[in-house]
């Protein structure tokens, strides 16, 4: 499965979607995702990628991971896994 189809996946659960009502240009507030509910898709992209995600909950718009939309946290993801093979 695809990076984006898992992503997708994610974002659907927690916001209680169909994963064709998830769209790439979505913000994570128009898919109703609470600050609770980001925290949680953070957690699950971390162990279905076993990756570290740079993320502030603090501050999560400062964080060095974009999740400005559903395209930029697949992108952001997709860099994290690529640099996670280099180091592995």
């Amino acid at each position: 499965m695809s990076i984006e189809k898992q992503i997708i996946e994610i974002i659907a659960e927690q916001a209680l979607l169909e994963t064709s009502d998830v769209k790439m240009e979505h913000t994570l507030e128009d898919l109703g995702i609470d600050s609770l509910a980001l925290v949680e898709c953070i957690f699950a992209i971390e162990e279905e990628f076993d990756i570290s995600v740079p993320f502030n909950a603090n501050d999560p718009m400062d964080s060095g991971f974009d999740i400005s939309t559903v395209a930029t946290i697949i992108d952001a993801v997709d860099a994290l896994v690529a640099e996670a093979a280099e180091e592995g």
